[in-house]
């Protein structure tokens, strides 16, 4: 059976060991021929005119929209569903911690020093734990639901106060976030908003409203529930897996959702139910963002996190092991490929918010207040599931992955690992040791050369080049299994940043965790460039999402665009069918905002272009 390859040659070897099993990595060949009309956004389908199609025979559809317009309002629907999906977590995290302060959910308060600064960012005067957390998430989820005539609050005090300015300037400062998402969605319908330049504006605003909430907040809100991310090495890859456990795989972004089946799975009375069935315990496996989470988190949840598996297209393989007895799923980034895999393997599935509701799996709908009941559903469940299917289903779990990867790294952990402030780096920036900053983020996806070739082959050529990587999302998991998040990979650098590696005992990588990260990534970028009393644009720091994937990872590049970066893509934004919205993007960004999208579908192209941006940067600061 024909399949598309994988940067991680031991996963593609395991894959072809199981010719009795279709993955999406089987299905590429078959949709290789791609719509042209898609691929440059110009196919309108919101009305019964159409689907138009725009051509230069054709260059109007029938209500007489152009093709800027076209692909403008498909970017804009776009960057507004991804955005829909980042505030549904928030709002989701942030009646999470409303439960917790009220004493409603079976969590704690595990990041009380987060809690006090947050609280102390947005004036809140009390003094008790438990209200601050409620008063907290009051005032996010208040400001998610304000009209979109009324700014949101927190964005003046999260922002970098240089990025708000200029925000406030281009008139971009978002309203109440879902009201922005709802308007974005009328704007785009047939026959209201024709105008390109404003559409782009307000994807913009989406940006904004998904980098500052989406990402930065609901890892506050995580980290106060669930602990602060602590640096230490993990085990990766399918070798996490012992089949001598129960073991529930996890997909998603929500881990404040699964925050009391942690607590719940390393007590006595789940020793015991496990005990019933044979088996040690039971464990999590992470697959996709949340696992990412987990493993970012793994000093709070040792005894019953067993490791990081993989990313989304991870995720199939790793049912076919036969060690997986239960998935529990609560967003995006489960993949509807897994739902006859766990039908041939006898895996039960179990959803917690229907918003990733599979076909074959058991809806059990998310309620703080019963939070712990559900966990011992679970629980339940997937004992049932390890009993059942335990002897009927070959166990065979390869050697793959890593001991020793790096993680636990944020924007707190990092500067207290060098010595409380992040001046040491900058130190290394200015004096060469690293010449900057790459950050690779977002998703993995099978058609940019193969899973994470693309994303693998940029971060080697760029530690090469003595430019330090920062990971977050479903390309960590795609460094990590081939080895480039662990101290040995430091050989790959070139010689200056080879030299820093071995003297901090770092890889060249580092791995920020999942795609709610690059919020994290931003308040590094910000305290580099308050540190150097700069502005976010000025700092020789660039941004690629080389294997973009859906609607959320144009949400995230939105926000990069908004801070400033300069953003590379290996495949275009299905925006290539308008001149004005291109040159909009790839040029004139770089007036309004100080970013630009920078297309390069090769990948040493890409990393000399990333690098020649860096150079630029550096030579500006007289660096």
């Amino acid at each position: 059976m024909k399949m598309c390859t994988s940067a991680d040659s031991k996963l593609i070897d395991f894959m072809g060991s199981k010719p009795e099993v279709e993955t999406s990595f089987n299905r590429v060949p078959g949709q290789a021929i791609k719509c042209g009309f898609g691929m440059q956004g110009v196919c309108c389908r919101l009305c019964s005119n159409g689907p138009c199609r725009i051509t230069p025979q054709s260059p109007k559809g029938v209500c007489g929209a152009t093709a800027d317009t076209i692909v403008a309002r498909n970017f804009l629907r776009a960057v507004a569903a991804g955005a829909a999906c980042y505030l549904h977590i928030v709002e989701n995290t942030a009646n999470n911690l409303r439960a917790v302060g009220q004493g409603k959910s079976g969590l704690t308060i595990k990041g009380a020093e987060t809690l006090r600064e947050l609280a102390g960012v947005l004036e809140i005067k009390e003094t008790d734990p438990a209200q601050q957390a409620v008063k907290v998430a009051d005032r996010v989820l208040e400001d998610l639901y304000r009209p979109r005539g009324q700014q949101m609050t927190l964005v003046e005090k999260l922002a970098y106060q240089p990025r708000f300015r200029r925000w406030q300037e281009l008139g971009i400062l978002p309203g109440g976030a879902k009201s922005e998402v709802f308007d974005a969605i009328v704007k785009t319908s047939t026959n209201l908003s024709s105008d390109p330049v404003d559409m782009l504006l307000h994807a913009l605003k989406l940006g904004i409203a998904t980098g500052l909430y989406g990402l930065t907040v609901t890892n506050y809100l995580n980290d106060i529930m669930l602990g602060e991310p602590q640096i230490a090495t993990a085990r990766v890859g399918f070798s996490v897996v012992d089949p001598d456990y129960i073991n529930i795989m996890v997909t998603g972004h929500q881990q404040a959702l699964i925050g009391v089946l942690q607590e719940k799975m390393v007590t006595p009375e789940a020793a015991a139910l496990a005990g019933r069935g044979g088996a040690k315990g039971f464990k999590i496996v992470g697959c996709t963002c949340v696992g990412q989470d987990m493993q970012l988190r793994g000093a709070h949840c040792r005894e019953v996190f067993a490791g990081h598996a993989g990313n989304n297209f991870t995720s199939e393989a790793l049912l076919t092991t036969g060690g997986i007895d239960l998935v529990v799923s609560e967003f995006n980034c489960t993949v509807p490929g897994i739902e006859p895999i766990c039908e041939q393997f006898l895996v039960r599935q179990i959803c917690l918010d229907d918003v990733a509701k599979k076909a074959n799996a058991d809806y059990v709908r998310f309620d703080c207040n019963e939070s712990a009941a559900i966990a011992e559903k679970i629980m339940h469940a997937a004992l049932e599931s390890y009993i059942r299917r335990r002897g009927k289903v070959q166990v065979d779990i390869p050697e793959h992955g890593y001991d020793d990867a790096v993680t636990g790294i944020s924007e707190k952990s990092l500067p207290k690992f060098l010595g409380g402030n992040f001046k040491p780096l900058i130190d290394l920036i200015a004096g060469g040791k690293i010449k900057g900053v790459a950050a690779v983020v977002g998703c993995s996806n099978l058609t940019a050369k193969g899973h994470d070739v693309f994303t693998v082959g940029l971060t080697k050529e760029l530690i090469k080049r003595d430019i330090i990587v920062l990971s977050a999302g479903c390309t960590s998991g795609g460094l990590e299994n081939v080895g480039l998040t662990s101290p040995g990979a430091a050989e790959l650098a070139g010689d200056n940043l080879k030299e820093v590696c071995r003297t901090l005992g770092i890889p060249p990588v580092l791995n920020f965790g999942p795609c709610l990260a690059i919020g994290r990534l931003e308040i590094v970028a910000a305290e580099l460039a308050r540190a150097l009393d700069i502005d976010i644009p000025q700092l020789p720091l660039v941004l690629s999402a080389p294997q973009w994937l859906e609607e959320q990872a144009l949400a995230d590049g939105a926000f990069g665009l908004a801070l400033g970066l300069p953003l590379h893509l290996a495949i275009p934004p299905f925006v290539t069918g308008s001149k004005l919205v291109s040159k909009v993007l790839t040029e004139d960004m770089e007036q309004l905002t100080g970013g630009k999208v920078i297309l390069e579908g090769e990948i040493v192209p890409a990393a000399e272009k990333l690098a020649e941006i860096i150079e630029q940067k550096r030579k500006a600061l007289e660096l």
